[in-house]
């Protein structure tokens, strides 16, 4: 695969597979959570309210931001 259809390519095909993750009632995660990747596609298992309550969560047990600052929520 050359380097445009990489760059391309690989992201179409990784919003399909989480797409039918979530069709079939699975979700998307990494090894250790959500990673670098999984980021871009958070949209496709959660809805903004979802992903709002994330960020809530994050920010009471995290005000300073020192656990991973910006992996997730900016």
């Amino acid at each position: 695969m050359n380097d445009d259809d990489w760059q391309n390519k690989i992201p179409i095909a990784i919003q399909e597979i989480f797409k039918l993750c979530v069709q079939l009632k699975g979700t998307i995660s990494g090894e250790h959570g959500i990673g670098w990747v999984q980021k871009r596609y958070m949209n496709i298992p959660f809805s903004p309210i979802q992903i709002n309550i994330q960020k809530e969560i994050k920010k009471l047990f995290d005000p300073s931001n020192i656990l991973n600052p910006d992996k997730m929520f900016p």
